[in-house]
C-alpha cells in the first residue's frame, strides 16, 4: 500500500476508536453498555443486523468461495435471507412481548424464562464459548486481509496483533451503543465501496465479460454449481444461528418496539441474498481470473493452487485499486470485519457476566462499578479472542464451527420454548449437552461423515430426538 493509502486508512482507524471514546463518556450504566438503552431505530439496528451477519468472516469467506465455485457461491447467504425473515416473523413478537416486562439482557434470560436457571446457565457457557471463537474468526479476517494488502510486507502475527488491539480497545469502551452505530458507518463505507470501486475496477482491470469467459469455464456462471450437500451444510448451520444468536437478540432488545425490529430484519434479509451475496462472490471470481491472467505474478502467485482462496479478493484489491483508493477499500473491508468483531466480542462479554459470573460473584448494585466491570471483562475477553486466532488458519472454517456449536446445542430448545405449550427443562439441558457435545467431537476427531454433510447436523438430530423422548416422557 501507498502510503497515502495508510494515511486514509488510519484516519479511519482513528474515526472508529473516537466513537468508542465517545460513548465511553456517555453511557451511563449496563443497559446503555449492552442493550443500547433499548430505543435505537430501525435503520440503525437494520445495517447493524446485516453488518454483524456479514461481516468479515463472509465478506473474505464469500470471495474465497467465488474462486472456487463461482456465482454459485452466494446461495451460502440466501440461507441468511431465510433465517432473517423466519426470525422476524416467529422469533421477534415473542421475544418483544416478554422482554418488555423481563428487561432482559441477553439470550439464555430469554431461553431461561422458558426453562430453568440450569438451563440458562448451560445455555450461557454455549453461547459464550461460541462467540468468543467467532470473535476470533474475524480477527483472522482482518489479519489475512492486512497479510496480502499492506506495503511493506506485514506478518500475520503482528496483523492479528494491530487488528486485535484495535477491535478490542473500541468496543471494550464504547458497548453496544458504538457498535451499533460504527455498523452503520461501517455498512455504508462497504456498500458504498463494493459499488462504485471493487466490482467495476476489478471488472476492467480483467478485461471485462470477455476476459472472464476466456479464463472460466462455464459452470463457474451457474447457480448449479454446488453440490446439495453443500447447500444442505449451509441451510442447518446458518439459517438456526437467527433465533439462537445473542448478537440477534441483543439487537432485538435494543429495537423500540416490536414493529421496529421485524422491518430491520427484513431490510438485513435482503441486503444478505441477493445484494452482498453476489458482490463478494464477483470479487472472487474477478480474482481467480486475475491470477490466471498472471496479474499476480509480481507477488510470485502464478496459479490458483499457489494461494490460499481467501486471499484471492484481497491480492485483487492490493493489484488494480489506484492509490488513494486502495485505501477506502480496504477501511471498506475493515469495517465489515470489525462490524462483526465488535457484535461478537460485545455477546460473548455479555453471556459471561451475565449469565455465568453473576451467579457466582456479587456484582456490585453501582451502575458505574458495574459497567467498569463490564468494560473490563470485554478487553480480557478480546484478548483470549485474539490468542484463539492465532491458532487457527482458515476464516470460513473457524467461523462455521463457532456457528455448529452454537446452533446444535441451543437450536432445538429454542424451538421448543416457541410452539410447545410446556417443555421439559431436563429435555433442553440434556438436548444442549449432547448436540453440542456432539458437534464438537465429531469436529475435534475430524471423522470422514456419511455423504460429506457436516457435523452440525449430527449434532442437531441428536439434540431433537433426545429433546423429544426426554420430554415426551416426562409430560406424558
Amino acid at each position: 500500500m501507498h502510503y497515502l493509502d495508510i494515511l486514509v486508512f488510519a484516519l479511519y482507524m482513528m474515526g472508529v476508536i473516537g466513537i468508542g471514546i465517545r460513548f465511553l463518556i456517555l453511557n451511563k450504566g449496563v443497559d446503555d453498555y449492552y442493550v443500547g438503552g433499548r430505543k435505537i431505530g430501525s435503520v440503525h439496528i437494520g445495517l447493524s443486523v446485516v453488518a454483524t451477519d456479514v461481516g468479515g468472516g463472509f465478506s473474505i469467506g464469500l470471495g474465497g468461495l467465488g474462486f472456487i465455485m463461482g456465482l454459485a457461491g452466494s446461495w451460502m447467504l440466501f440461507t441468511g435471507l431465510l433465517g432473517a425473515w423466519l426470525s422476524a416473523v416467529l422469533l421477534i413478537p415473542r421475544v418483544k412481548k416478554i422482554e418488555e416486562t423481563k428487561r432482559f439482557f441477553t439470550f439464555p434470560q430469554f431461553l431461561g424464562s422458558f426453562y430453568s436457571p440450569q438451563v440458562a446457565l448451560l445455555a450461557g457457557f454455549i453461547s459464550a464459548i461460541g462467540y468468543l471463537g467467532f470473535t476470533s474468526s474475524q480477527i483472522l479476517a482482518g489479519a489475512i486481509l492486512a497479510e496480502a494488502t499492506f506495503i511493506p510486507h506485514l506478518d500475520r502475527q503482528t496483523a492479528l496483533i494491530i487488528m486485535g488491539i484495535i477491535v478490542i480497545v473500541y468496543t471494550a469502551m464504547g458497548g453496544i451503543k458504538a457498535v451499533i452505530y460504527t455498523d452503520t458507518i461501517q455498512w455504508i463505507i462497504l456498500m458504498a465501496g463494493l459499488v462504485f470501486i471493487g466490482i467495476p475496477i476489478g471488472f476492467i482491470a480483467v478485461g471485462g465479460m470477455e476476459g472472464i469467459r476466456e479464463v472460466l469455464p462455464a459452470e463457474y456462471f451457474s447457480l448449479g454449481n454446488v453440490a446439495w450437500q453443500q447447500l444442505l451444510n449451509w441451510a442447518v448451520t446458518i439459517i438456526p444461528i437467527w433465533f439462537v444468536g445473542m448478537t440477534l437478540y441483543q439487537r432485538i432488545y435494543a429495537s423500540r418496539n416490536k414493529k421496529q425490529a421485524q422491518r430491520a430484519w427484513l431490510v438485513a434479509g435482503l441486503f444478505e441474498w441477493p445484494i452482498m451475496a453476489f458482490m463478494g462472490v464477483l470479487l472472487g471470481l474477478f480474482a481467480r481470473v486475475a491470477i490466471a491472467q498472471g496479474l499476480f505474478g509480481y507477488l510470485g502467485y502464478d496459479a490458483a493452487g499457489d494461494i490460499d482462496p481467501e486471499m484471492g479478493l484481497p491480492l485483487l484489491l492490493r493489484t488494480v485499486l489506484p492509490v488513494g483508493l486502495m485505501g477506502l477499500m480496504m477501511a471498506a473491508y475493515f469495517s465489515a470485519i470489525m462490524s462483526t468483531a465488535d457484535s461478537c466480542l460485545m455477546a460473548s462479554s455479555g453471556n459471561f457476566l451475565t449469565d455465568i459470573l453473576s451467579r457466582w460473584f456479587r456484582i456490585p448494585e453501582s451502575r458505574r462499578k458495574f459497567l467498569w466491570i463490564s468494560q473490563g471483562l470485554t478487553l480480557i475477553l478480546g484478548t483470549i479472542a485474539l490468542f484463539l486466532a492465532t491458532k487457527m488458519p482458515n476464516v470460513l472454517e473457524l467461523m462455521l464451527y463457532s456457528y455448529a456449536f452454537m446452533v446444535s446445542g441451543l437450536f432445538v430448545p429454542v424451538i421448543g420454548a416457541l410452539f410447545l405449550k410446556k417443555a421439559s427443562s431436563t429435555a433442553a439441558f440434556w438436548a444442549m449437552l449432547l448436540g453440542g457435545g456432539t458437534t464438537i467431537t465429531l469436529i475435534i476427531g475430524a471423522w470422514n461423515l456419511p455423504l460429506d454433510l457436516d457435523p452440525n447436523i449430527f449434532g442437531i438430530t441428536l439434540s431433537f430426538l433426545t429433546f423429544s423422548i426426554i420430554n415426551f416422557t416426562k409430560t406424558k
